[in-house]
């Protein structure tokens, strides 16, 4: 049993909620369960697990047994007798694939109406899977009105997502591969850090719609991981190749596949290699009448991402562009399919004037397929090229950066009030621009 407990009321006893209350409790904290459903309430009073989970019935009954954990359909009970609440009610699909919020409205404003006679301080804390602002735009306000009192003053509420898998929840709770904790000011997460002060893996303190959007980045990443896995082994096996060989090589890669490389917001993808093998694999599975809906939608979202890059600069107004990088990488002249090839390819083509500096890239250096692309598509390359970064900053109205071989000393010297300033690259932020020139990021 922890040193420091807590009292802790859990709104929803559906897989998330009920397994969280069985193991706060387990870690010696008091819980009162809360759900409309009577007869859950019912088997979590008589020391059953509502729902069918490894773990769940033993620590249930020996939480039951030892009159830590009980259960209520009334949301002010549990609050007047609880220092924190979770809020783990459903948000489920409506049919246009819109999130039914009825049952996060419903328990805001009973959360509301039950502090309204509560004098002591309240934590309440979001767990239900929620968009980003969604906490801000309609908990929030919901409480605050049913309550007559205010958030950060009389209440705190706070976000702080799960990533329990169905089948290992009880594990994945005391085992997680990191805690999240959102909240606008820092003081409202005093009773979270106590809560999880035994929790292993790294505990990371964000803002609430962060906290929010991580959930569904993790979510959405196990889809696109699931999908692609699937199309890979289908094709493989119509291949005639050992998809489970294959996969267990292609997983052993923890520097470059299962890894954080490549998962970072930044400009389209290009080069030799990607664009091509993406191609293949399509062209491929067209031929042995595969239908393989992700891999099919790689290239279109990556020439998407182009095209926001291209509004961007449109958006502007400014005539007058400095380009920064012109190979697909820094640290290499390849220009074959490079997107930002692509981006001044379109941008000339709208009458904008376009200075380049990319110490990489030398037209006398250039040779073989490399030369032979950057002359097909833009034939007058040489006359945009500059060696010279401060005359290509100098004479720009718009600076869009696409390589990380410049500083941002060597950068800011040579920017001026009214030039803005795109980033494609997502340079870490002490090496972004600080000075006069408005700065953007493409995607953040």
């Amino acid at each position: 049993m922890d040193s420091r407990t807590h009292s802790i009321s859990i709104l929803g006893l559906g897989y998330v909620g009920s397994v969280m209350a069985a193991c706060f409790a387990q870690k010696g904290n008091k819980v009162i369960g809360v759900d409309v459903n009577p007869s859950k309430v019912e088997l979590l009073n008589s020391g059953r697990s509502p729902i069918i989970e490894a773990e769940m019935d033993g620590f249930v009954a020996s939480a039951h047994q030892a009159r830590l954990l009980r259960a209520t359909t009334d949301v002010a009970t549990a609050l007047s007798e609880t220092e924190v609440s979770f809020v783990c009610v459903g948000t489920p699909s409506l049919r246009n694939g819109k999130l039914d919020l009825s049952h996060i409205e419903s328990v805001s404003r009973e959360i509301g109406e039950a502090l309204k006679r509560k004098s002591a301080y309240h934590c309440v804390v979001m767990r239900s899977t929620i968009l980003p602002g969604t906490t801000e735009s309609v908990v929030i306000p919901r409480i605050e009105e049913a309550s007559g009192k205010r958030a950060g003053k009389d209440f705190a509420v706070v976000y702080n997502p799960e990533f329990m898998r169905e089948g290992s929840a009880v594990s994945d709770f005391f085992h997680p591969p990191y805690t999240v904790l959102g909240a606008d000011r820092p003081d409202d997460l005093v009773f979270l850090r106590e809560l999880y002060s035994w929790a292993p893996g790294k505990v990371h303190e964000t803002s609430i719609r962060v906290a929010e959007m991580v959930k569904y980045a993790s979510n959405a990443f196990h889809a696109v991981k699931v999908s692609f896995a699937n199309e890979l082994g289908t094709l493989a096996k119509r291949l005639g190749v050992d998809a489970q060989a294959m996969t267990e090589i292609f997983t052993s890669d923890t520097r470059l596949n299962i890894s954080p490389v490549y998962l970072g917001p930044g400009f389209a993808f290009g080069g030799s290699c990607l664009p091509k093998d993406v191609r293949a694999i399509g062209y491929r599975a067209k031929e042995l009448d595969l239908h393989l809906p992700l891999l099919e939608s790689v290239l279109p979202s990556n020439e998407e991402h182009i095209d926001r890059a291209i509004e961007m600069v449109l958006r502007t107004g400014k005539k007058k562009v400095g380009l920064l990088g012109l190979s697909f990488k820094s640290g290499t002249d390849d220009l074959r399919e490079s997107p930002q090839v692509q981006l001044v390819k379109h941008l000339l083509g709208e009458g904008l004037t376009i200075r380049i500096w990319d110490p990489s890239v030398s037209l006398a250096r250039l040779g073989g397929a490399n030369r032979q692309y950057i002359e097909e598509v833009i034939p007058h390359i040489g006359s945009l090229l500059s060696t010279e970064l401060a005359e290509v900053l100098e004479t720009s109205e718009l600076v869009v950066i696409g390589t990380r071989a410049a500083t941002r000393d060597a950068i800011e010297r040579h920017l001026r009030r009214g030039q803005t300033v795109i980033d494609l690259v997502n340079l870490e932020k002490p090496g972004r621009p600080q000075g006069s020139a408005a700065y953007e990021g493409i995607c953040w």
